[in-house]
């Protein structure tokens, strides 16, 4: 019999420590948030550094000593922008007296949005098993002075890695909107009841009736105008509810320079000025909604910039999914199907982990029945979605 192989794990303070075709050779470039170029945009403009909170600890996923793959991580002392919410688990902690920070994050930063987590080579993936993982993890912590990790939005692959005893599961609930073979945007509304159908056009016709146009602007083709103007409108939507925003101008700039064939801007128009932008990053089959903002109201704008529009745009460019973002109940009568979410916790203390993973199993209860009870609520007609 061959020898259980020894997996190790060993970190990195920054992504230049890695050569960009280094980690490239385990990332999908089809993903635009797992390239080297996304996470040094990151940290080159500021946005994840030990001053935000964020300090780079990417790991190196080693087997027998040779490199396997590579994973972004982060060690952590708050949990802002991350979209799988512990506040709970640390208010826990601090009222018994105990430390729930420095934690050790394996995420895509400010990035709700499923995929691969643990970037490895096929051949070296089926070597390994989830209690070889788990192992490395612990091991990994205690070395850190962290008192637990968390591997968010991972994709189904990684999923079969981190599935031991150990290891706490969560689910959460997305909206996704899927790509049925459509042509045009009509063909999508064809599927729908009529009243839902009828709906979605009085709002977009609504959109049109205040004298709102769109301009799309492809990452190759985009001004730095366009993009200025666009991040003010960013800034508005942290502002209006008293926070800061986690990305800087910066970090856009860096985005759009380095990864434009990824990007997409658009603009909404009224009387020759801009008044509301969405940006989206393009997947190799999946569309990605992720910032938005404006600084007046309009009726129906929001839903046409970032759903509508959106829905045209993975049309056209013939994309199988539109994952507009994280929560938002009102994009399920749009269309946007309820989507289960998954993330994996290790906590170090043993009396904590019992009681967390109590928890895990009935938040999973209730998440399933929520999402069970969202699939009879969507607007399609009967056999359009078969």
């Amino acid at each position: 019999m061959d020898a259980m192989p020894e997996l190790t794990l060993e970190t990195v303070t920054t992504i230049d420590d890695i050569p960009e075709a280094a980690w490239d050779r385990f990332s999908s470039a089809g993903n635009p948030f797992l390239r080297h170029r996304f996470f040094a945009a990151l940290e080159h403009s500021g946005c994840t550094t030990q001053a935000s909170g964020w300090q780079p600890c990417h790991l190196l996923i080693k087997l027998d000593g040779v490199l396997a793959g590579v994973a972004p991580a982060y060690l952590k002392n708050h949990s802002m922008g991350e979209y799988v919410f512990d506040w709970g688990w640390a208010d826990a902690y601090q009222r018994h007296g105990l430390p729930y920070y420095p934690k050790l994050l394996i995420a895509v930063p400010f990035t709700p949005a499923q995929g691969p987590r643990l970037l490895l080579d096929p051949q070296q993936r089926q070597r390994m098993t989830p209690a070889m993982i788990q192992h490395a993890l612990d091991l990994l912590i205690s070395r850190l002075g962290a008192h637990s990790w968390h591997l968010l939005f991972p994709d189904q692959a990684d999923q079969s890695l981190l599935d031991s005893p150990g290891s706490l599961h969560r689910l959460g609930c997305q909206f996704h909107w899927h790509n049925r073979g459509y042509h045009q945007f009509d063909d999508f509304l064809a599927t729908l009841t009529s009243r839902k159908r009828k709906s979605i056009r009085r709002e977009r016709r609504q959109v049109s009736e205040q004298g709102i146009r769109f301009e799309h602007y492809p990452g190759t083709d985009l001004s730095g105008a366009a993009l200025s103007t666009f991040y003010q409108y960013y800034q508005a939507t942290y502002f209006k509810r008293g926070q800061r925003p986690y990305l800087n101008l910066s970090f856009f700039r860096a985005l759009q320079r380095e990864q434009p064939e990824q990007l997409h801007l658009i603009m909404a128009e009224k009387d020759g000025d801009w008044i509301a932008g969405a940006l989206f990053l393009i997947g190799a089959d999946t569309l990605y909604g992720r910032y938005w903002g404006c600084l007046e109201e309009y009726n129906h704008l929001h839903f046409e910039t970032c759903y509508y529009q959106g829905i045209e745009l993975a049309i056209a460019l013939g994309l199988a999914r539109f994952d507009a973002g994280a929560q938002g109940e009102h994009k399920l009568i749009r269309g946007f199907e309820p989507t289960l979410t998954h993330s994996w916790h290790g906590v170090a203390h043993p009396d904590f982990r019992q009681a967390i993973g109590n928890f895990c199993r009935e938040e999973a209860d209730q998440v399933r029945g929520y999402r069970n009870e969202a699939m009879t609520l969507l607007p399609f007609h009967k056999g359009a979605t078969d």
